[in-house]
């Protein structure tokens, strides 16, 4: 009996290090290919158009949508952001989604707004409408107040009142910078076959100063938590959607900042309200509608569109986002199971799915288990110390690496943290970012799965106290 036990504990070993080391090369190769990628987009953009797209008549409209709950303290500064926006023809519509905190009243103060009467199509079943508000000096501004259903069912009612044939959605507490809606635009206008989505960069807002919606001066946070999240966000987005974007193989664009195509999404049934992540579904049901269909798209991401958006600065809020964001994952995984391992929908259900299952999904399952049953081998003499060295290197010295190219990615390309104390500053938290905050993302995205084990699959509210606005929601 004993030898069997010994005999599971060294085959879990080496299937941890397996699981590491696929991830680790899948990282090198993405980090690869966004090196490249970058450096070419760099060169490209010089030469792009976009000045031109900014005031051709043949650019297509589009309308900023933005879902709003208990947002009285950032609401003003995010629509003075859309307004102001480098794009010819667009409009701004907040949905009030049931807010008890003076959201709506700061907006009809703020922007002299009055009821008005509009016809309202309901495509996209809401939660009901209980009135529209508009001033004819602010022609492409409404709020729209309705009833509170949560996010998507808020978006799915910008959807609804919507002229334009694109939509972007942004989050309540973002700022765009001027020229970040004609830049995201830019594939649509450029390719030949269809984009139905595309999603831009999200950097972090805390500590950015801004002025009448519009980003003045960029200083880094002084909370630690923030800090690694720059980190996060720099990695994530630089090497991680670039690489996958490079492969035609994005599942994931962030709501925060994402451009979708009116019609498409109508087409699979807008946005589903059931979900606690609903972008992610919605690139899944996108990519799904088009391969079952057979008809020709696109999915892109690039890297220079920015949003600047707050994050949570305290643990418990932190905590609520990271289950949240995790828990969509495996609700988008689960309930489009049929695509795994399915030839009939290519790269996305041979290689994509099976990806996001298996290292994404169950990652923090394995390694989790892995920080327990691996040094415990090691101290019962079950494991050699060649392989507990690889295994620390494949779990952090490889981490603090990707964290600090990450950085220097940022540094020879966009520079949006323009000091050399900012760089410095950075590679800092890249290098401990791996050595705690690391492990406790794991343990929360752990209990994401347990939670949707116990059937408790509902949205957590983020509670913020972020260093621009104080006590918000999202």
């Amino acid at each position: 009996m004993n030898e069997i036990v010994i005999a599971l504990i060294l085959l879990f070993n080496y299937f941890v290090g397996a699981h590491y080391g696929v991830v680790n090369l899948v990282y090198s190769i993405l980090l690869t290919i966004a090196l490249f990628v970058i450096l070419r987009h760099i060169k490209r953009i010089k030469y792009s158009p976009i000045k031109d797209f900014s005031y051709s008549p043949e650019t297509p409209p589009i309308t900023l949508i933005i879902p709003a709950y208990n947002e009285k303290n950032v609401i003003i500064q995010t629509v003075e952001s859309a307004l102001s926006m480098n794009y010819p023809f667009f409009d701004v519509i907040i949905i009030n989604d049931g807010s008890d905190d003076g959201t709506l009243g700061t907006l009809i103060k703020t922007f002299k707004l009055n009821k008005i009467d509009v016809v309202y199509r309901n495509i996209l079943k809401t939660a009901p409408v209980k009135g529209f508000y508009y001033n004819a000096d602010i022609p492409h501004l409404m709020v729209i107040d309705k009833e509170r259903r949560g996010k998507a069912d808020a978006l799915n009612c910008g959807i609804n009142a919507s002229r334009s044939p694109y939509f972007c959605s942004v989050d309540a507490d973002s700022v765009l910078e001027k020229d970040a809606l004609i830049r995201l635009m830019a594939p649509v206008m450029e390719s030949t076959v269809p984009v139905v989505a595309c999603g831009g960069v999200v950097r972090i807002l805390n500590g950015v100063k801004v002025e009448e919606g519009v980003v003045k001066e960029i200083e880094l946070p002084k909370s630690s938590l923030a800090m690694f999240q720059i980190v996060e966000y720099l990695r994530a987005f630089l090497f991680g959607r670039v690489g996958w974007n490079f492969m035609d193989a994005i599942l994931i664009l962030s709501g925060t900042f994402s451009l979708f195509h009116k019609a498409s999404v109508i087409a699979v049934g807008g946005y589903n309200v059931k979900h606690v992540s609903e972008d992610m579904e919605m690139i899944v049901k996108l990519h799904r509608f088009h391969l079952e269909h057979k008809k020709p798209y696109k999915i892109k991401f690039i890297s220079d569109p920015i949003c600047w958006s707050e994050v949570p600065e305290s643990l418990k809020m932190l905590g609520r986002q990271r289950r949240r964001w995790h828990l969509g994952l495996i609700q988008s995984i689960v309930e489009h199971r049929r695509l795994i391992l399915n030839p009939k929908y290519g790269k996305l259900g041979l290689l994509i799915f099976p990806y996001y299952l298996f290292f994404e999904m169950l990652g923090p399952i394995v390694e989790l288990l892995g920080y327990i049953v691996v040094p415990l081998s090691y101290y019962f003499g079950l494991l050699n110390t060649d392989y507990f060295l690889l295994f620390l290197i494949l779990a952090i010295f490889y981490g603090v690496f990707l964290s600090t190219i990450g950085v220097f990615l940022e540094e020879i390309t966009y520079r949006r943290y323009p000091k050399w104390s900012h760089l410095f500053k950075l590679l800092t938290y890249g290098v401990f970012e791996n050595l705690g905050y690391r492990q406790i993302n794991s343990f929360w995205r752990f209990q994401a799965i347990i939670k949707y084990l116990f059937g408790r699959r509902q949205w957590e509210y983020i509670e913020e106290k972020g260093t621009n606005q104080n006590n918000k929601k999202k």
